[in-house]
């Protein structure tokens, strides 16, 4: 060390009083800056998607009503794409089979936006699943959950055959049939068309499945901002029957 700077090694190393001044300006700046930041980002990109509960299950069997009449309206995408660069705030979820017959976002005749969607074959809650829902009620303050299952769905059908004839199918199959086989089992027990029945129970049992799933489902349904719905779609005509309303 030089004799000029052993002289007063304080000078040497305190900040001037010009140097704070700036330091402190540009913290604000970057509180200001982080205020409107914040500000813009809670700000939705689509607004006329925040909803209630009740009025967002409204708006979606109307787009399904309008798509089974086959007059769907005309959905600007470009503009769409622009408006969700920053964010998202869609105004339902689904959990959908993985059939490529069954696209919820034309189902519903929605927008880019306008849905968050989860498909699985056989449409179950597995724990990513309840995850991803948890993102979108918690996060995207999504008001509405549908779980939607489809006639003719081969995931039921493949686990009410494995069950009968006490097999286990290839691969990695297995673990679709054995998060579906509480409603195979319990259709089999019923009678009658026992496929049909286990559509209908598997979408029951998982609605229930993610109405009661804690911390963060459970607790937005007795909070009143969240309704978990279920619904079948049919392949011949399109129409969402309605089984549970939430």
């Amino acid at each position: 060390m030089c004799d000029k700077c052993s002289e007063n090694p304080i000078n040497h190393i305190a900040p001037s009083r010009r140097s704070a001044m700036v330091f402190v300006a540009s913290a604000l700046g970057l509180a200001v800056g982080g205020a409107a930041l914040a500000k813009e980002t809670k700000s939705p990109p689509k607004p006329q998607n925040v909803l209630s509960p009740d009025t967002a299950l409204k708006r979606l069997m109307d787009g399904n009503a309008r798509y089974v009449d086959g007059v769907t309206r005309r959905h600007d995408f470009k503009h769409e794409r622009e408006a969700l660069v920053g964010g998202q705030n869609p105004f339902a979820a689904v959990l959908s089979c993985a059939d490529s017959r069954i696209a919820p976002e034309y189902a519903f005749d929605t927008g880019r936006g306008d849905l968050f969607v989860c498909r699985v074959a056989g449409n179950f809650a597995g724990t990513e699943t309840i995850a991803s829902m948890e993102y979108a009620v918690a996060v995207l303050n999504t008001p509405l959950i549908l779980v939607l299952g489809h006639d003719a769905c081969g995931a039921v059908d493949a686990t009410l055959k494995a069950l009968k004839d006490n097999t286990s199918p290839p691969g990695h199959i297995p673990s679709l049939v054995e998060a579906i086989a509480p409603a195979a089992k319990a259709a089999m027990q019923q009678g009658g068309n026992a496929l049909d029945v286990a559509i209908r129970q598997n979408v029951i049992d998982n609605v229930a499945k993610l109405k009661s799933a804690a911390p963060i489902l459970n607790a937005a349904v007795e909070q009143g901002k969240l309704k978990v719905a279920g619904g079948i779609y049919r392949l011949a005509t399109g129409t969402v029957d309605l089984i549970v309303q939430g």
